[in-house]
């Protein structure tokens, strides 16, 4: 965490909270949610909202250096009449 007296982000307290209380197994089988997920029935606003919750999981993707990837993900788990 952060020293006395400093102020703490909401990511930095996200960060923090799943560290402790998240164990590696649920934290794998998450990461496993987000690289086997497709749009299937979801609408795109659902696909989106659960790529980016998921995409946490995944610090490897999680990155603005990735950003390309994350668009790779995201488009070939959509619908091919929407790629």
């Amino acid at each position: 965490m952060q020293a006395p007296g400093t102020l703490i982000t909401w990511t930095g307290l996200r960060e923090a909270f799943l560290h402790k209380y998240f164990s590696a197994d649920v934290k794998n089988k998450k990461a496993m949610e987000f690289l086997g997920l497709s749009r299937g029935t979801m609408s795109v606003a659902e696909y989106a909202a659960k790529f980016e919750d998921l995409l946490r999981y995944c610090p490897h993707y999680n990155t603005a250096e990735n950003e390309t990837l994350q668009c790779v993900k995201f488009e070939s788990g959509s619908r091919p009449e929407i790629r």
